[in-house]
């Protein structure tokens, strides 16, 4: 278990890294659904929910993101 967080986490990571040009809203897009496709996956969801929590994590990342500007 530990494994798996921890490779995701550093995943995120080079995901992060690889996004220079990107607006803070999409660096929070690409974050929020690696965190929310993340999470479904350790929780242990279906597909469906897998992808469903990527695509919430990552409107909410969006949102968040434009907020802070």
């Amino acid at each position: 278990m530990r494994a798996i967080v921890s490779m995701g986490l550093v995943g995120l990571c080079i995901t992060l890294g690889a996004c220079e040009s990107m607006s803070r809203g999409q660096k929070g897009a690409v974050t929020g659904a690696a965190l929310g496709s993340g999470i479904g996956m350790v929780a242990g969801g279906s597909f469906g929910q897998v992808v469903g929590a990527g695509l919430i994590g990552g409107s909410v990342g969006y949102i968040a993101g434009e907020v802070t500007k």
